[in-house]
C-alpha cells in the first residue's frame, strides 16, 4: 500500500470516529411556567437559582414582563417574567421567592422568572417534535419544538428567539 492511499483513507476513518462521538442525547433544564412544563437547552443555561424577590430592582415605565434588574456574580441582568413574556397565565404560590433561570446566548445574559425548576432532562434529538395544534399561535415563534412525555406536552424554548421578543427590544 502506498503512502498516498494511507493519507486518503484517514479522512474517512476520522469521519466515522466523529460520527460515533456525536451525542446520543441532549440535555435540557425542565421548569414550569404556571401549569405549563417547558424546556431550555442546558447549552443556553448558566444557572438556575432561587432568590428573594427583594433582590430585584424594579425599573419604571417598562413592559410588565420586565421585572427589573438583579446583580448576579458582579453582572447586572434584566429579569423577565417568562410566562408574561410568552402570554401564558401566571401562578406563583410564593411571591417572596423567585425561581430564576439565568440564560445566556452569545454575549447576552438574561434572568428568566419561572414558577418552578424541575431539574435536568436528557432526550434523544428525535424526541423533539413540531408544536401540536393546541399550542397558542403566539408561542410558536419562541419554540424549537415540543416533547410529548407521559401525557404532557413540554415546550422546548429557543433562547435566541426569546431574546428577539418585542418586549425585550427596548433593552
Amino acid at each position: 500500500m502506498s503512502n498516498l492511499s494511507l493519507i486518503q483513507s484517514q479522512p474517512a476513518g476520522a469521519a466515522l470516529a466523529a460520527q460515533s462521538l456525536a451525542p446520543l442525547t441532549q440535555s435540557y433544564l425542565r421548569f414550569s411556567l404556571g401549569h405549563q412544563p417547558a424546556l431550555l437547552s442546558t447549552r443556553q443555561v448558566q444557572e438556575a437559582i432561587a432568590t428573594p424577590a427583594a433582590s430585584i430592582t424594579p425599573m419604571p415605565n417598562m413592559h410588565p414582563a420586565l421585572l427589573g434588574l438583579i446583580n448576579r456574580r458582579s453582572q447586572v441582568l434584566w429579569v423577565v417574567d417568562l410566562a408574561l413574556l410568552l402570554g401564558l397565565p401566571t401562578a406563583y404560590p410564593n411571591s417572596q421567592q423567585y425561581h430564576l433561570v439565568q440564560m445566556q446566548v452569545g454575549t447576552v445574559a438574561l434572568g428568566l422568572r419561572v414558577s418552578r425548576i424541575d431539574g435536568i432532562l436528557s432526550l434523544p434529538p428525535q424526541h423533539l417534535q413540531p408544536a401540536p395544534a393546541h399550542v397558542p399561535p403566539g408561542l410558536v415563534p419562541f419554540l424549537r419544538g415540543c416533547v410529548l412525555q407521559e401525557g404532557e406536552v413540554l415546550l422546548s424554548l429557543d433562547g435566541e428567539a426569546l431574546l428577539r421578543a418585542p418586549a425585550l427590544q427596548a433593552l
